[in-house]
């Protein structure tokens, strides 16, 4: 079955995806880098810089960061490529203020912008940027296949795609030690430091169905990027795609 056609929502079934996935973002705004950094033991920052650092032979000049959330990626995109502008995008108001709270701080306000934008739908010309980032936030799109065509159109010939997204390891004892941690401690943690119970189990539950590895790459292909390929990092609980229009 189709990821688009898996029932998967954050809350219930009388709201779009995209609609329970802002109400989502934005009532565990306040906690997500915390979470995000706590859970993962700190490795996230070493995913991130990964997939950054892919991008640096190609010297973009222009990036667009999907599912930017609190800014984060769009900062370190800022910091390891130095290009001439970034703009983050994302449906959650609540993250992305947060975010310019933290552009602001670090003086790069003419460097980085925020704009509330649905990634299936990009409000952005044909062949605008050079590079386009996705971390942890393509296997909340409503289609994935609209999504991946939109980062295609929007990015310019030879431009190129750096996407992570969180896994499932897929060897012993790997992969029964990362199931038991995401259905106990991640969503016990979560939640009582998110106060949104939901929010983590459907954050868990979207790992476990989500499309991974050969599928993601044959999405890609399918989307008409050239080049694909993904690297598994940390035993397989992120994996790294990179693909080339």
């Amino acid at each position: 079955m189709p990821y688009t056609q898996e029932k998967i929502m954050p809350y219930d079934n009388l709201q779009e995806k995209s609609k329970q996935v802002e109400k989502m973002f934005n009532s565990i705004a306040h906690s997500y880098d915390a979470l995000n950094h706590h859970l993962s033991f700190g490795i996230d920052r070493f995913w991130r810089r990964k997939a950054i650092a892919w991008l640096i032979p190609f010297k973009p000049k222009s990036v667009l960061d999907i599912a930017t959330g609190t800014g984060d990626f769009a900062l370190l995109v800022s910091d390891m490529l130095k290009p001439e502008k970034t703009v983050g995008i994302d449906i959650s108001d609540e993250m992305m203020q947060i975010g310019r709270e933290k552009v602001k701080k670090e003086g790069k306000d003419n460097l980085i912008s925020f704009e509330r934008g649905d990634c299936e739908s990009l409000e952005f010309p044909d062949n605008t940027f050079d590079a386009v980032t996705v971390a942890f936030g393509i296997r909340n799109f409503q289609d994935l296949d609209t999504g991946l065509k939109e980062i295609y159109r929007v990015l310019k010939k030879g431009g190129h795609a750096s996407i992570l997204e969180l896994s499932c390891p897929i060897k012993f004892p790997m992969k029964q030690l990362f199931w038991l941690y995401s259905h106990t401690v991640l969503q016990l943690y979560g939640t009582i430091i998110s106060k949104d119970k939901k929010a983590y189990t459907y954050l868990t539950n979207t790992i476990e169905a989500f499309p991974k590895g050969e599928k993601i790459v044959g999405a890609l292909k399918k989307a008409r990027f050239s080049e694909v390929g993904l690297k598994r990092l940390t035993f397989g609980i992120c994996i790294f795609y990179y693909a080339t229009k």
